[in-house]
């Protein structure tokens, strides 16, 4: 019953009904959506990807056989935009992370040329996360308080030490 509604709506759909296309979006929407969520854990991006693939779907409709249900269609349309989604996040991490040690690799040239002394610690120091390295260089670098670095950061003083902790015991193992 509920496929033969499905199949009714996307036929109208295809010769232009958009009534039909909203009917079958708000259908299905809640569901798609609950399945983005446990697979990002991400309530933004979730919502985000539920759109692409809304999109997705309008754009591709012709495409569609009607061998399986809708839904089916669909959550396969959305699974792949996550997984476009997760290699452009690898990719970019992997660029950023080109950058840094780039960047680094500069900056101890430079110092080497001007003169000055430029520890390895600092090229280790580079390759923490940002949440460890910033609370790193506010605390121990311009002495501000836990509870000062806590305020800039939005997080708790506690998180703060934790994370100052766990820095400084990576950069004591490298």
């Amino acid at each position: 019953m509920e496929q033969e509604q499905d199949w009714s709506l996307i036929e109208r759909a295809r010769t232009g009904d958009q009534d039909a296309f909203t009917q079958l979006f708000e259908r299905h929407y809640s569901f798609l959506y609950k399945y983005l969520l446990k697979l990002t854990l991400d309530e933004e991006v979730s919502a985000d990807l539920a759109q692409d693939t809304m999109l997705k779907c309008y754009t591709n409709l012709s495409s569609f056989k009607g061998k399986g249900k809708f839904s089916t269609w669909m959550i396969s349309i959305s699974t792949r935009l996550y997984m476009d989604l997760l290699r452009k996040q690898k990719r970019e991490k992997k660029w950023l992370n080109q950058i840094k040690r780039t960047l680094s690799r500069q900056l101890t040239w430079q110092a080497k040329v001007k003169g000055m002394e430029w520890s390895d610690v600092f090229t280790d120091f580079n390759q923490l996360a940002d949440e460890m390295r910033v609370p790193i260089l506010l605390h121990h670098y311009y002495g501000y308080s836990y509870e000062e670095v806590g305020h800039m950061m939005g997080i708790p003083p506690g998180t703060v030490k934790s994370r100052v902790h766990t820095g400084l015991t990576r950069l004591r193992k490298e």
